[in-house]
């Protein structure tokens, strides 16, 4: 099957909408721990109808890459098979893990993705402060295996969209530390509000999308700490809330890096290395950071 029946995405925007109002309400009722400040989710809600326009630039290509893989594929997967949802799921999630990886560690995708990052609070609208530029990034690749494995394009963009919905209610302060077998297999609001946290100890930490158990197998794994509370935004946060400037400000600070790059270690360096990286060391990247914490703490 190539075109999804449904869109899971699509089907939740009235749910996001009336559980963004609701939260909204309830901090003011002071029932529910919930900071909106106007500008900062009027930005967020800016970003994600952006995201939707800028998609369509490369809707195509990514849909007719997919298609192409999948007509050379190595196996089929039938459409109406509970195994291959079930294997979908685990494969989808893992595939999301190392793409939400990259896009920390590798400047250039974290150019596309640093614009999730950059509100200063954590509240149900940071969910829909999405990228203008990820299609153009390239990151959609890396789903493109599983198309050769044999799930079909729809199947793909279905077990995408389950995974995004699923993601949209962990961004809140609102829900504390959920039972203990749940924040063992599954992200959960604690673990993402690590995950969006600028403090060093949480940086770089809990990739995850719907289960936190890659995180744990593969050493990126941080629990919130009831002593350390989360700090959100971006090492370096940016004032204002211009549409254009929280879209491509980071990819306007590596065009002029490129510009004054005196060689191609340097130009490899600004384009794929750690955010932060620089020649001479000057400037700090989330290892550094970690590092200069941790000798604070006297190396614990």
């Amino acid at each position: 099957m190539l075109h999804a029946p449904f869109d899971p995405v699509a089907l939740a925007v009235p749910f996001f909408v009336l559980a963004i109002l609701l939260e909204i309400l309830l901090a003011k009722a002071r029932l529910a721990e919930a900071t909106y400040e106007g500008w900062d989710t009027f930005s967020s809600l800016g970003m994600g109808l952006g995201r939707g326009l800028f998609g369509l630039i490369t809707a195509g290509a990514v849909f007719a890459a997919t298609v192409w893989v999948w007509n050379h594929r190595a196996f089929t997967v039938p459409f109406d098979a509970w195994w291959g949802w079930v294997a979908i799921f685990f494969l989808e999630d893992l595939t999301y893990y190392w793409f939400h990886r990259l896009s920390h560690e590798r400047r250039f995708w974290w150019a596309a993705h640093v614009n999730h990052h950059s509100s200063q609070h954590y509240n149900l609208s940071t969910a829909l402060r999405q990228t203008w530029t990820g299609g153009l990034s390239g990151t959609w690749i890396l789903w493109l295996p599983l198309a050769w494995l044999g799930f079909s394009p729809a199947q793909i963009a279905i077990q995408q969209g389950v995974s995004l919905v699923y993601q949209f209610w962990i961004h809140t302060e609102a829900i504390k530390k959920l039972p203990a077998w749940f924040e063992a297999v599954f992200n959960t609001p604690s673990h993402h509000r690590v995950h969006h946290a600028r403090n060093p100890r949480y940086l770089d930490s809990n990739y995850a999308g719907i289960l936190i158990i890659w995180d744990k197998l593969f050493g990126t794994f941080t629990p919130e700490l009831d002593e350390e509370k989360p700090r959100y935004g971006i090492v370096k946060n940016l004032s204002g809330f211009n549409l254009l400037r929280v879209a491509f400000h980071e990819w306007m600070a590596i065009g002029k890096d490129l510009i004054g790059s005196r060689s191609l270690r340097e130009v490899g360096g600004y384009l794929f290395g750690p955010p932060g990286w620089s020649p001479d060391g000057s400037r700090q990247t989330s290892e550094m950071l970690k590092a200069e914490w941790r000798a604070q703490r006297g190396g614990d």
